[in-house]
């Protein structure tokens, strides 16, 4: 018998031999007088035995099995080492047929003294921004550097845009390095599976704005900068380019790399992708179950994507273009004006003058 059980055993022999009321002996106990009375009649039936919980020294039936314990901790310590607690028993569940809840993985673990390498930081209070009501109103681009085919793989660039309303991942892919090719890709497939978003929110990389230095003769004859190849495309698509002015700005897009080093870097690992066309192939089923597993629903039901205009092929918008690079001296002579051709990236004023197209 604990403390508590001894403690009753003497009130309740006190009401028995008459130096408690029944009423003296349930405040004391911290029960009702019905509970009292049954637990009287059970002390003076059984002794001391009746006030023991019946369960005491049995297993519980919801116990998991030593067995399925040691599986669970050999599967963390092995093929899913460096898994966080939540994605391990989501593994566990979707390869292994192990059911159980995060907290009943977690327990298991850290009795066996295994932590999560996923370390919780201590919340900080920030402002944040509102997301955007509807989708496709903002979508946060932006391209991570990492090792994501293991320490020994190449450093690749993930480049990825994430719906600022819902936290859907329309598109994303592998790159060597994060390039303006990189960018027009995801563009287009974006556009091709949701629509053409209102507005495009990024970090001030070259690969969206003109350079801040001196304005050349070509932009000084042409009365302003020149676009990127990634910038006309907004242009002609009407889609309005946000630049952040620092990483916090672009919380959400920064947030989804931090998640995705952390899962996704573990399934390609698990699928035994080595290279960056394998990755590329193993990426779309992947986002699908990110998508299915963290979007959000918008706060307005309804889609802001667009569209492309009528009589426009992807084939035209999505490609880099270029002027003919010529001499000074050369020119093309339209309706009796002179006009020079600049080398360089440059949006076209006039669909007469010569032109090189290339596909992204």
């Amino acid at each position: 018998m604990n403390g508590k059980e001894q403690q009753r055993a003497m009130i309740l022999t006190g009401v028995i031999e008459g130096r408690l009321t029944a009423g003296e002996a349930a405040e004391l106990m911290s029960l009702s007088q019905r509970q009292e009375r049954r637990l009287r009649h059970a002390f003076l039936r059984d002794g001391p035995a009746a006030l023991v919980h019946g369960n005491r020294g049995r297993r519980p039936t919801h116990a998991l099995d030593g067995d399925l314990r040691c599986r669970v901790l050999a599967l963390a310590e092995g093929i899913y080492a460096g898994c966080n607690d939540q994605h391990l028993t989501e593994l566990l569940a979707e390869r292994e047929g192990i059911a159980l809840s995060r907290s009943s993985v977690r327990r298991i673990l850290r009795v066996a003294g295994r932590r999560s390498p996923q370390r919780r930081r201590a919340p900080r209070h920030r402002s944040r921004r509102e997301r955007m009501p509807q989708a496709g109103m903002l979508l946060q681009v932006d391209g991570s550097r990492h090792q994501w085919l293991g320490p020994a793989g190449p450093w690749l660039t993930l480049v990825g845009a994430i719906d600022d309303a819902t936290g859907d991942v329309p598109y994303a892919l592998f790159r060597e390095q994060e390039d303006a090719q990189g960018y027009l890709l995801l563009l287009r497939e974006v556009v091709r599976r949701r629509g053409v978003p209102l507005a495009l929110y990024s970090d001030r990389h070259k690969i969206f704005q003109a350079s801040d230095k001196p304005p050349t003769l070509t932009e000084q004859l042409a009365g302003g900068r020149l676009p990127t190849q990634v910038g006309r495309v907004l242009n002609e698509l009407n889609i309005t380019w946000i630049g952040a002015r620092s990483p916090q700005a672009k919380g959400r897009v920064e947030r989804l790399w931090r998640t995705f080093q952390d899962r996704l870097y573990q399934e390609l690992r698990l699928g035994g992708v080595s290279t960056l066309e394998q990755a590329n192939t193993a990426l779309p089923a992947l986002l699908s179950r990110h998508n299915a597993r963290f979007r959000q629903p918008p706060a307005t039901a309804g889609s802001a994507y667009r569209r492309l205009p009528t009589g426009t092929r992807p084939a035209d918008v999505f490609c880099f273009r270029y002027w003919r690079t010529v001499s000074m001296d050369n020119v093309v002579s339209l309706a009796g004006r002179v006009i020079p051709v600049p080398p360089g990236p440059q949006h076209r004023p006039d669909r007469d003058l010569p032109q090189v197209h290339r596909p992204v």
